[in-house]
């Protein structure tokens, strides 16, 4: 389990750094923000599922 951490470890900083310009953070935003957005979804998704369940019982 730490050697999957540590090689999924990412430098932002070092990336902004060596960006070509200064959009690239825009894109480095949005990068780290697609993981949350999809748990988020897949957590509502699971909470709907079961709520609508829940009520036909």
């Amino acid at each position: 389990m730490i050697i999957a951490t540590i090689l999924q470890e990412v430098n932002i900083d070092k990336k902004l750094q060596d960006a070509p310009n200064n959009d690239y953070g825009i894109g480095i935003f949005i990068g780290s923000m697609i993981p949350f957005v999809v748990l988020v979804t897949i957590a509502y998704a699971i909470y709907y599922y079961n709520k609508k369940r829940a009520n036909k019982e």
